[in-house]
């Protein structure tokens, strides 16, 4: 029976069932001692002085004055400091750092710091600082809007999201002699082991020699790509300076308050229609809060820029958007990485575009929705594997949609429907320029991956091994995956963007077939048994035809996409508006299932932290700082908030994907949130905003 195709067992289930699988909190090492960071208090201002109201004895103390590198994490810029020197930029930023061996003693330490306050600005449309500006233009949009039968108008805003993902960040940074020379090994809840290798080279200078090596991870949702490369370098300076093992784990108050969280956006539209429904002008703005530094913000609007025009044709687009400054906590990569602020757009406001025409919604989209052969914002022809019209028919059958819609009219019941697709691997020149690399090595009884990408709930050592095991023609059993260690293998990338089952998949998939070729038909254990080892290396080639320019957004955007249409059904109720959903239907098309089960179970995931996005999760900010930082004040979905889930995998392959598949891994978050909200629509409810919390849902009164 052929792996792919099937959900077989998965590679870490039995560990993560039994409990053996370690996760960075299980783990000690000889001599280990806890670190914990200070953090300031106040969003914005300068460091007048410190004290330390105990007794110091016995603690490992460390300041930006320990520093022997560059006091910057490296990531896009360096502009976000390791440990705070005098300029204060938001709440909770890193100041210094304490470790001891005895936790109580620890937590007990109390550090007093005189601050000189500033007035912060919290308010991204009152900010003058852009990290990132875009300016997407396809075609004459003024001259269209002004030829236009209708123009219609509309704001849109999203909020904060929290990541909540099982496990918060947690690494132990452990000092190891390498060839000689004293070096630090990090061990940890990491997404992306090479991106903290080049913050802590940056950290560090020359020296010391530096490994990660990625522990069991209780989930990322991209909260996991950037952010652990700040608590491995301090867990790493307390570790270099005290000569001991150093573990860092923070609460969920700390990882709550302290990390990276989903742009909040707000998003204007005008858009241009004719009276036979044809859109034929976009005007769209994209404002996103960064948050005090620049961390992962311009990637996060050039995605969300790329998608904020929607699965629709349309000839004259402009796109306008920047990230700004706040005196806020960063924010940073989340699950969908801009797409859902501007999908959710673009979405509702295909709403109110067929309100304002007398039009049915559905027709709207049918007749605007991208085919093969149309070209996008940035001018990308797409090809055969384009499914918009595929999944939403699909949708409007399975759901029975227009007759369901009728029949709900006059009750206290709605349904919802949204179309969405989102683009797989990194955008334009990306995947070229990080030149991905996969190894596969020959073992006495079969083979080893040897990849940088992680396990982080989401199924890769499972796939992956999949792809390996029917392009080399051996059992799945006799496949393994070896532990992200940055010292022993390849650098694939990082695990973000869609791309790690159809990027670094494709990778392994040409390294099976190599080794296969070489194998000559021999098993992996006979060859070994007369040859020995050997391994094979390939590194990523994105098609040829992928033309991208960074200066002007014009080109192949993406390889290749997946789409999805959601119909949701809700119930309201009348008295505290409080929103119920029944039914969620995802239909999905991402080329092809590698493992039948663990995408379904990507769907339900993505769909759950959507309707969390859409309903429940409001971020509360006090003064630049979170003041909902606890699981009993930061709602998200239970099992008992679920609606019944109707998923359906569709297929179109992509070529180059291994076996036809693209990504998936965050499409699934796109969708659910302007479903809801249309829902809403259909009974009255003018919702621009979410979370659609009772509060807001009761002044929204629907006005066209």
């Amino acid at each position: 029976m052929p792996a792919v195709g099937n959900s077989v067992a998965r590679k870490d289930g039995i560990g993560k069932a039994t409990g053996s699988a370690r996760y960075a909190d299980d783990i000690t090492f000889p001599g280990m001692i806890h670190g914990r960071t200070i953090r300031s208090t106040i969003p914005r201002g300068r460091i007048r002085g410190i004290r330390f109201d105990f007794d110091t004895a016995g603690f490992t103390i460390v300041d930006y004055r320990d520093i022997i590198g560059r006091n910057s994490v490296d990531l896009i810029e360096k502009d976000q400091p390791f440990l705070v020197e005098t300029e204060i930029r938001h709440m909770a930023e890193p100041i210094l750092l304490l470790a001891h061996e005895d936790r109580e003693r620890l937590n007990a330490a109390h550090v007093e710091i005189e601050y000189e306050e500033e007035t912060p600005l919290f308010d991204p449309e009152q900010s003058s600082q852009a990290f990132k500006k875009i300016d997407i233009m396809k075609g004459d949009p003024a001259s269209a809007l002004a030829s236009a039968d209708l123009v219609v108008e509309g704001t849109y805003r999203t909020g904060h999201q929290e990541h909540v993902y099982i496990e918060p960040n947690g690494v132990i940074a452990v000092p190891e002699e390498v060839n000689g020379k004293s070096g630090v090994a990090i061990f940890g809840s990491v997404q992306c082991p090479f991106y903290v290798i080049k913050a802590l080279r940056c950290l560090f200078g020359a020296h010391p020699p530096i490994r990660v090596v990625q522990t069991e991870t209780g989930g990322g949702f991209g909260g996991k790509e950037e952010y652990p490369s700040m608590i491995a370098g301090h867990a790493a300076m307390l570790a270099l300076k005290s000569g001991r093992p150093v573990k860092i784990i923070y609460d969920r108050e700390e990882d709550m308050i302290a990390t990276t969280k989903r742009h909040p956006a707000i998003v204007r539209h005008r858009t241009g229609v004719m009276r036979d429904g044809r859109i034929v002008a976009m005007d769209i703005d994209v404002l996103m809060d960064g948050g005090a530094y620049v961390t992962l913000s311009p990637v996060v609007l050039s995605r969300g820029c790329i998608h904020a025009a929607g699965p629709y044709r349309c000839d004259n687009v402009n796109i306008r958007g920047r990230t700004v400054f706040t005196n806020t906590p960063p924010n940073g990569a989340f699950r969908g990485f801009g797409a859902p602020q501007t999908e959710f757009a673009v979405e509702v406001h295909m709403e109110r575009i067929a309100e304002a025409l007398g039009m049915d919604s559905v027709a709207l989209r049918r007749l605007n929705a991208l085919q093969s052969g149309d070209t996008t914002a940035t001018g990308q022809t797409l090809r055969e594997d384009t499914s918009a019209l595929m999944v939403l028919d699909e949708a409007i059958r399975r759901t029975d949609f227009l007759r369901r819609r009728e029949q709900l009219k006059g009750t206290n019941r709605a349904l919802g429907l949204s179309l969405f697709y989102h683009g797989a691997g990194f955008t334009g020149s990306g995947e070229l320029s990080l030149k991905s690399k996969a190894r596969l090595e020959l073992t006495p009884t079969g083979v080893r991956i040897a990849t940088g990408s992680t396990e982080i709930g989401q199924g890769t050592r499972t796939t992956h091994a999949q792809i390996v095991s029917d392009s080399l023609g051996i059992p799945y059993e006799g496949v393994e995956v070896a532990q992200p260690d940055t010292a022993r293998v390849a650098d694939s990338g990082p695990t973000v963007a869609s791309r790690t089952c159809m990027v670094v998949g494709k990778i392994l998939e040409e390294c099976a077939h190599e080794m296969k070729e070489k194998l000559n038909g021999s098993s992996p254990a006979e060859y070994h048994a007369r040859h020995g080892a050997f391994s094979v290396e390939r590194m990523y080639a994105p098609p040829d035809w992928i033309k991208w320019d960074d200066a002007t957004y014009r080109g192949d955007a993406y390889a290749t996409y997946g789409w999805g249409c959601d119909v949701v059904e809700i119930e309201v109720d009348p008295d505290t508006f409080e929103v119920r959903p029944l039914k969620l239907t995802a239909v999905q098309e991402f080329g092809r299932p590698i493992h039948p089960a663990l995408a379904q179970g990507q769907i339900e995931g993505g769909t759950a932290q959507g309707l969390g996005y859409a309903l429940l999760e409001r971020v509360v900010m006090r003064n630049g700082a979170m003041a909902n930082s606890q699981l009993t004040n930061y709602t998200i979905p239970t099992t008992l908030d679920m609606p019944e889930l109707d998923v359906v995998m569709l297929e179109n392959p992509y070529p180059g994907g291994p076996f036809g598949a693209k990504g998936l891994g965050e499409l699934p978050m796109d969708g659910p949130a302007p479903a809801v909200v249309n829902a809403l629509r259909s009974l009255g409810f003018d919702v621009r905003e979410i979370p659609a919390t009772p509060e807001l849902i009761a002044g929204c009164m629907a006005t066209v």
